[in-house]
């Protein structure tokens, strides 16, 4: 019987291992092609908050129903919280100019204004649209400039395109929420 037990061990271990492993999808931004000025030279992106569905690992679409579907073979090639802070960070950094650095702040100056996003939604549609909505918040030390705004963002990816096409319309709605914050909440 010790011998049959060690066999059962392998023989799961070897099932497991050719169940394969999920198929990750990266986020590239796009190309930016202007340049937006802001009132900042620093500007720290802190912890962006997302949903549960957006926050998780499986990339999720919304069907027609209204149905959330995912599927554990299919996700995201970075921690989407992660990613995201990142990709504002970068796409802000690209279009401004200025110094643009997710949370931790890494240098030794304090950043001028800090940007805290909030996300109601982030999903892929059914109907072919990637929506992106919530507010954000730009703190700034001397209050003065403090302010707030909402947004509600949308670009097409076509559904028969599979997760590539929705990775690339994710990557597509940041750089226009990077383009709406600059022209709105850091001016």
């Amino acid at each position: 019987m010790t011998i049959f037990k060690p066999a059962l061990f392998g023989i799961a271990l070897a099932l497991t291992a050719c169940g394969g492993t999920p198929d990750l999808y990266p986020v590239t931004s796009p190309a930016i092609s202007e340049q937006t000025r802001i009132s900042f030279r620093a500007v720290e992106i802190r912890d962006v908050s997302l949903p549960t569905y957006a926050a998780a690992d499986e990339i999720a679409v919304q069907d027609e129903t209204g149905k959330l579907v995912t599927d554990s073979g299919t996700l995201w090639a970075d921690s989407p919280e992660r990613a995201v802070a990142l990709e504002l960070a970068g796409n802000l950094a690209r279009l401004s100019g200025a110094r643009v650095a997710s949370e931790p702040w890494p240098f030794e100056a304090f950043p001028d204004a800090r940007l805290d996003v909030r996300f109601e939604s982030l999903l892929a549609g059914a109907d072919g649209q990637f929506r992106a909505a919530g507010q954000y918040f730009v703190g700034v030390t001397d209050g003065r400039r403090e302010r707030s705004g909402l947004f509600n963002l949308a670009v097409p990816f076509d559904p028969a395109g599979g997760p590539q096409a929705i990775a690339r319309a994710r990557g597509r709605v940041i750089l226009d929420l990077a383009t709406h914050i600059a022209r709105n909440g850091l001016r």
